[in-house]
Order: C-alpha cells, then structure tokens, then sequence
C-alpha cells in the first residue's frame, strides 16, 4: 500500500480528536515537531514527525509539514482513526500459566481466547494485564505504549507458548533476535486437504483491499512485507492433513494467510474460511462429524508448540516445548477414528 493510499483510507474514516492546543499569544515561531515535543508526553521527535507525515496532525483544521512554524492563537489537534482512551495498562490478578522464568524473561502458555496486549475493543482481560499484576516495572519498546515485556504476540485464538522481557537488557537483546530471525518458533497446526509433501509458502503478506482484516499475499514488494513459512506434513487424515509449520519472519496472520493462499485454511479458522466443509463428503452423517468438531474447537487449529532462543545473560540456547491443549488434541483424536471407521477416503 503507497503512502498516499494510507492517507486517503485515513480521510474516509472518522477520526477522533486526542489532543488540542491553542498557541499562547506569545509564543514566537516555532517549528511545530519541536513545539509538539515540550507539550505531548513521552512524545520523541521522530514519533511526531510520523504523526505529521500521516496527516494526524491539523493546525486551524489543516494538515502541515513537519517544518511549519507555529504562531500565536494557532489551534493544534491530534487525530486518529480511534477514540481517545487511557493508554495505562491496568493490573488484573488473572492466572498465568508459567513456563519458565528467571530475573530475565519469562515463557508463559497462553490459552486460546485471550487476547495479548490491549487494543481497540480489548482493553481488558488480556495477558498484558495479567502480567502487570504479576510482576512490577515490564519494559516498554520505543514505539510500543501498552506492551510492557512483549517481544512478539500470538493472535487471539492460538494458543501457546509466549516470550516476555523482564528488563530493558533482555528486551533489546531478545528483539534483536526476532528482528534477525534467529529465534526458532514451530507451530502445529491442521489445514483442509490432504497435503501430500512438505513446502514452503513465500510472499509479501499486507492487508487486503477487500477486507482490512484479513492478510492477503503479494508479489509486489510494495504490497506487503516478506514472510517465509516452512511447513512439514505430521500425519495425513484424509481430509485435513496436521502440519508443523517454522516460522523465518513473524508477520501477522502468517501461518493462517500462508495457508489459505495456498488451497489449505487452518481447520475452522473462521477469517480465512476454514470455519466451512471444504473437503470431504455430502453425507448428513460427515456434516454431523464435522460440525461436531468445530463445536469442540471453537477457534483456527494452530498452536505455538515450540521456542528457542539464546538467553540474554547465558548466552546459552535454550529451548521449550508444550503440548497440544484439550480442545486440539480432542479434535485431532475424533479425525484420527474417522479415517480408522472409514474406507480410504482419497
């Protein structure tokens, strides 16, 4: 997507306004990135300046250039595509489910449903503030108000295993590692089809025109960032197969998008159309099973199984897995006895 794209899907949507200033009568003419600087909390200057260049920033009601210079009575907003809300994360005693933890980093099993780090329409009962209760003083990345610990995030409805930094150290040294790609992250996951060979999906992944919701792939580099996904067949089921996917980057969606585009949706992953029979028979019966299943697994079947990464004080590679929670591991047992009641299916 171009930039003057983004600019123009902003105008068409309601913004709402989260700052307003007006100018004191003597103030003397000012750049308005470094007058923003002295009155916006927290705010750096390059944040600032890519709110100016987004056309967040109005003065009198018009969008500017970084280099404006402010003038007395100006009026000053600060708009985005959503409503203005408190960004300090609240502390709520929700259970945990812990791993492994040091005075470094913690690995934690997030359960399918909760929501990681609190967003439009979530701000509350997710893992974030979980962890604000739990422990004191997360660190925070540049950029990222709201995500105390967070080094990378699972969607909603995967479950699975997840990395936090307990201090700016470890978080620095941790990020660099998935910004490098080094951090060793399997998925397990089953897709529609009877996938017969291992492979590997690549593209550029990016929001869809159709619905920004939903990832579409692209071989245009302008379109989407570039996302690699090895996936390898586990056990073949007739009409889904269960896969392990390693992710090489970290987009969003990506196992979920990588495998749509490639005929084989996560297994009722409602987003990407695998809430749907896409393979099999027209019997009542396999309808019944089927239906069944997803009552039983009420989310895309996709789990963090495994992750690997250096320590950032050992400096050693440590590695953990977990197992498949009870509504997979349910699923994956009644297909395993459906293929073993029926003829050969494919």
């Amino acid at each position: 997507m171009s930039k003057d794209t983004g600019i123009l899907e902003q105008e068409e949507q309601d913004l709402y306004e989260h700052l307003r200033l007006v100018v004191d009568k003597g103030q003397s003419l000012l750049r308005i990135d470094k007058f923003l600087m002295t009155r916006v909390e927290n705010a750096t200057r390059n944040r600032i300046q890519n709110a100016i260049e987004a056309g967040s920033v109005l003065v009198n009601e018009k969008p500017i250039k970084s280099s404006y210079k402010v003038k007395p009575f100006d009026v000053i907003s600060v708009v985005l595509p959503h409503p203005p809300r408190d960004t300090e994360v609240y502390p709520e005693d929700i259970p945990i489910d812990i791993v492994y933890e040091d005075q470094d980093v913690l690995v934690v099993n997030k359960p399918a449903g909760m929501v990681v780090h609190p967003g439009y329409n979530n701000y509350t009962g997710t893992l974030v503030n979980a962890l604000v209760f739990h422990f004191q003083q997360l660190p925070q990345l540049p950029g990222n108000d709201g995500r105390p610990g967070l080094v990378h995030r699972i969607d909603k409805d995967t479950s699975g295993l997840l990395l936090i930094s307990k201090n700016e150290r470890s978080m620095a040294y941790l990020a660099k590692q998935f910004y490098e790609h080094t951090i060793a992250r399997k998925y397990i996951a089953l897709a529609w089809g009877d996938i017969t060979e291992d492979g590997t999906v690549t593209g550029y992944i990016g929001r869809s025109v159709r619905d920004r919701k939903v990832m579409d792939i692209y071989d245009d580099e302008t379109r989407g960032k570039w996302s690699v996904t090895h996936y390898k067949v586990l056990e073949r089921l007739g009409y889904v197969t269960l896969i392990e996917c390693q992710l090489e980057t970290g987009r969003t969606h990506q196992i979920r998008a990588h495998m749509q585009h490639i005929g084989h949706p996560l297994f009722n992953d409602a987003t990407y159309g695998g809430d749907k029979i896409l393979k099999g028979t027209v019997f009542s019966k396999y309808r019944q099973f089927v239906d069944n299943c997803f009552e039983i697994m009420p989310r895309q079947s996709l789990h963090a199984l495994s992750l690997g990464f250096e320590h950032p004080t050992t400096k050693k590679h440590i590695y953990f897995e977990s197992s498949l929670p009870d509504d997979f591991s349910g699923v994956l047992e009644k297909w395993r006895n459906y293929v073993k009641q029926t003829s050969p299916i494919i």
